[in-house]
């Protein structure tokens, strides 16, 4: 199934059910394309028009690394799942006697780290379309910067989202070296863009009020 292009009825219904996917990854990978196509909808809005002739080339060129980032997320709402599968499977694996034990104990390392490695590219994703959004709401359509303050909002949702599915898994991995390595980045990209993130929202909020 890909989740990813069923409808968004669909989707919603099957995130509320107890199917072990999608969950908050492909969730949080989702409100990152919305995030980011909202930022591209300002550029949509800005091009073409004489106002902002001076901005065109710059907004072409933003338009087009959002459109890459959008076509990005939605890939990982499908790698989300596929990642989810294999670890749901290794947690009911047995441990009756020392040798199941140090199957479960091995298998899960390998899940666990591939289940992390979504939610991190997610994550890097929001930060990218953050960046992106602070040019949109500067220099795109004033007509549009609501939808930039919109998109800068979700995209900060998206990356905090995908950060709580980050640290579930690590905390569950035993090399624990690996485990605040890949804590120690996702602290680093929430501290900086949850901050951008808000400060965009705040200079559109007060451009409008």
């Amino acid at each position: 199934m890909g989740f990813s292009t069923v409808p968004c009825n669909e989707f919603v219904e099957v995130l509320a059910s107890k199917a072990p996917v999608p969950g908050g990854g492909g969730a949080s990978a989702l409100v990152g394309a919305i995030g980011t196509a909202l930022g591209n909808m300002v550029g949509s809005l800005t091009v073409g028009k004489k106002k902002y002739a001076e901005v065109e080339e710059e907004m072409y060129a933003l338009k087009a690394k959002s459109d890459q980032l959008q076509k990005d997320f939605l890939t990982l709402i499908e790698r989300d799942a596929e990642v989810f599968e294999p670890l749901s499977k290794a947690y009911g694996m047995p441990r009756e006697t020392e040798e199941e034990k140090a199957e479960k104990a091995r298998v899960m390392e390998i899940v666990l780290k591939d289940a992390c490695s979504v939610p991190m590219e997610i994550m890097e994703k929001c930060c990218e379309a953050i960046d992106i959004i602070v040019e949109f709401a500067a220099k795109g359509s004033t007509l549009a910067i609501s939808d930039a303050g919109v998109g800068a909002a979700f995209c900060k949702a998206a990356l905090e989202g995908a950060s709580l599915n980050v640290y579930i898994n690590t905390k569950s991995m035993k090399n624990r070296e690996y485990a605040e390595e890949l804590n120690k980045k996702a602290d680093e990209m929430l501290e900086k863009y949850t901050s951008l993130a808000d400060e965009i929202f705040q200079s559109v909020l007060g451009r409008l009020k």
